[in-house]
C-alpha cells in the first residue's frame, strides 16, 4: 500500500508539471513573433547564422516576458464561456450576480432617482471614485471600493455634465450658466466664467487642461494649475454636445449636426482632421485605449468603426446608440434607450454581440461608462444610477505607479506633485505624439541660393578655361579657332548647368505671351486685349 500511494502521488506530480508546462507554453506563444524563418532553404551561411542568432534571442525574450506575467500578472481576465449551443448574450445579469464572489455580486446594483434624473456619471481614473450629477442640481461622490457616500448636495441648477480632475479632490461641473470647481468636501472653488454654458466638459490630465464646449459651439481650454485660458476656439459648425477625449494623443473629438467629426488641439484654430462619419447628426463617439480606433454613432442608424491610423471604416453595424464607450480590454458598450448592447471584438477588429442588458420599461440610458480596472458598467439613466457586472472589461493587473485603486493619502499627495513636475505643455498635442523629441529630416532637395549657384557657375567656366586643347596641324590650331573653341565650351558647360537647375528647381517656365500675329478664334475674341 505505501508502495501504491507514492507511485499514485508521483503520477499526480507529473500530471501537475505537465499541466503547467503546458500554460507556459501557451504563455510563450502569446508572446511569439510568429513563426520562425525558414533556415533550410538558405545557402547564405552568413545569413544563416545570423537569422538563427536572431531566433534564439526570440525565443529568449518570449521565455522572460512568459516568466514576468506569471510573476508580475497573476490575476487574469475572463469572459463568459458558454456551452454548447448557449450565447453569451442570452445570459441575465441574475444568473451572473450568482455566480460570482460575495464581493463582486455588491457591486451590481440600481438606485433609484426619480425626481432628480437624468444622471451622468464619471469615474477617476483609477476606478475607486464615482462622481453622479443629476439634471435638476443632485450632486455626491461615491467611493466605490467600500461602497461609502463621500459627498452629496444640491446646487439647485441645471447640472449638464460632470468630470473629476487630476484627481478625487477637485471636480468640474457644467451648471446652468457656468462651470464650476468643487472641492471633495462640496466646497465652491472657482466659477469659471469664461467657458459660458458649457454642454461638456473633458480633463486632460497630462497637460492639466479642462476642455468644454459651449453651446454657441466655442471650444475652451483652460489650465488648471495656473488658471490661464490656454485657447478659445471657434469651431463654426455649430451647437453640439458629442466630445470625447482621445486617451492616446490627447486630442479632441467633436460630433456634429452635418455629420462631421472634427479633431482639435489647442495651438491651432482649424481641425486637425475633419471627416465625414455619418449622414445625419453624429450623437456619440468613443475612442479605444490604443487611440488608433474610434466608434461613432449617428442618426441615420449605424454604429461605424473608424481606423485612425488610414481613416477609414473597419465595420459598419445597423444600430442606434445614444452613448457609447470602449472598455480598457476593448468592448464597446451602446445604449439605445432603455436597452444595452456590448460588443467584443472576436479577432481582427470584428465585433460581435457579446453581452445584452434591458432596463425597466421607461429607463432611459443617457450615458454608459466603464469602471476602470473592473468589471463593472456604470449606467446613468432618467430614474437614477446602475452597475452591472460584464466579466473581462476591466484590466485585471494595475500598476501602482500608474493609477492604484488602494493608494493612501500619502501616495496621491506624492503622485500629484510628480504629476505637476512632469506636466506636458499644450505644443505636445499632436496627432502623431511619437514625434516629440525626434529630428526632422532634411528634405531630399535642398534649393541652393543665389551666391552659391554663381560661385558653381564660375568654377565651371573656370574648368572650362583651363582645359587643354589638342595641338593640329596645318593652321587649324590658330590662336583665334583656339579661342573661338574654348569660348564654346564654356557656354556649353554653363548652358547644362542651368538646364540641370531649372529641373531641379520645378517650377515650370512663363508661358510666352501669344503674339499678335496669331488670330484668335471667333468664340475667344472678345476676351483679347486691345491695343493700347
Amino acid at each position: 500500500m505505501p508502495g501504491a500511494k507514492s507511485a499514485t502521488d508521483q503520477k499526480a506530480m507529473e500530471l501537475g508539471e505537465k499541466e503547467a508546462m503546458d500554460e507556459m507554453e501557451k504563455k510563450v506563444q502569446k508572446y511569439s513573433r510568429g513563426q520562425a524563418a525558414n533556415l533550410g532553404a538558405l545557402r547564405d551561411k552568413k545569413l544563416k547564422g545570423q537569422l538563427a542568432a536572431r531566433e534564439k534571442l526570440y525565443g529568449h525574450s518570449a521565455k522572460a516576458a512568459a516568466q514576468a506575467e506569471k510573476w508580475f500578472m497573476p490575476t487574469e481576465r475572463g469572459y463568459l464561456e458558454p456551452e454548447g449551443l448557449e450565447k453569451t448574450y442570452r445570459f441575465q445579469q441574475d444568473s451572473i450576480v450568482q455566480e460570482v464572489d460575495i464581493l463582486s455580486s455588491r457591486k451590481a446594483f440600481d438606485m433609484i432617482l426619480p425626481l432628480l434624473g437624468p444622471y451622468t456619471i464619471g469615474y477617476t481614473k483609477n476606478g475607486r471614485y464615482m462622481l453622479v450629477g443629476g439634471r435638476k442640481g443632485h450632486l455626491a461622490m461615491m467611493d466605490m471600493l467600500n461602497m461609502e457616500l463621500i459627498k452629496e448636495f444640491q446646487v439647485r441648477e441645471t447640472v449638464r455634465d460632470v468630470a473629476f480632475l487630476h484627481n478625487e479632490q477637485l471636480f468640474a461641473v457644467a451648471q446652468k450658466k457656468y462651470a464650476y470647481i468643487y472641492d471633495r468636501d462640496g466646497k465652491e472653488i472657482h466659477c469659471i466664467k469664461e467657458h459660458g454654458k458649457s454642454l461638456k466638459l473633458q480633463f486632460l490630465e497630462k497637460h492639466f487642461l479642462l476642455a468644454s464646449i459651449n453651446s454657441f459651439g466655442q471650444l475652451h481650454y483652460q489650465d488648471i494649475s495656473t488658471g490661464e485660458m490656454v485657447a478659445n476656439i471657434r469651431t463654426g459648425l455649430g451647437r453640439t454636445d458629442v466630445m470625447r477625449v482621445n486617451p492616446y494623443n490627447a486630442v479632441i473629438g467633436l460630433g456634429h449636426a452635418g455629420g462631421k467629426v472634427t479633431m482639435w488641439k489647442p495651438t491651432c484654430v482649424k481641425p486637425l482632421v475633419t471627416m465625414l462619419c455619418h449622414h445625419g447628426p453624429v450623437t456619440a463617439i468613443a475612442f479605444d485605449r490604443s487611440g488608433h480606433l474610434m466608434a461613432t454613432a449617428g442618426v441615420d442608424r449605424k454604429i461605424k468603426l473608424w481606423d485612425l491610423r488610414k481613416y477609414e471604416v473597419i465595420n459598419s453595424y445597423a444600430a442606434r446608440a445614444e452613448s457609447l464607450d470602449f472598455s480598457q480590454k476593448g468592448l464597446l458598450a451602446c445604449s439605445n434607450g432603455s436597452q444595452l448592447e456590448i460588443f467584443r471584438d472576436t479577432g481582427g477588429q470584428d465585433y460581435k454581440i457579446y453581452m445584452k442588458h434591458r432596463m425597466v420599461k421607461g429607463y432611459q440610458v443617457g450615458t454608459v461608462l466603464f469602471r476602470p480596472y473592473e468589471d463593472i458598467l456604470g449606467i446613468g439613466h432618467s430614474m437614477g444610477l446602475s452597475s452591472i457586472l460584464v466579466p473581462g472589461s476591466g484590466e485585471p493587473n494595475f500598476d501602482t505607479f500608474v493609477e492604484n485603486p488602494i493608494e493612501t493619502s500619502k501616495q496621491r499627495r506624492e503622485k500629484e506633485v510628480q504629476s505637476l513636475l512632469s506636466k506636458l505643455q499644450p505644443e505636445t498635442i499632436m496627432l502623431n505624439p511619437n514625434m516629440i523629441a525626434t529630428v526632422r529630416p532634411s528634405r531630399k532637395k535642398e534649393k541652393k541660393t543665389k551666391k552659391e549657384i554663381e560661385d558653381e557657375v564660375e568654377d565651371v567656366v573656370e574648368a572650362a578655361k583651363n582645359t587643354e586643347m589638342k595641338k593640329k596641324t596645318k593652321g587649324r590650331s590658330k590662336a583665334s579657332k583656339r579661342a573661338k573653341k574654348r569660348e564654346e565650351e564654356v557656354l556649353k558647360a554653363k548652358r547644362q548647368l542651368m538646364e540641370q537647375y531649372k529641373e531641379s528647381d520645378g517650377r515650370p517656365e512663363k508661358k510666352q505671351r501669344v503674339s499678335d500675329e496669331v488670330e484668335l478664334p471667333k468664340a475667344l475674341q472678345r476676351f483679347a486685349k486691345s491695343r493700347q
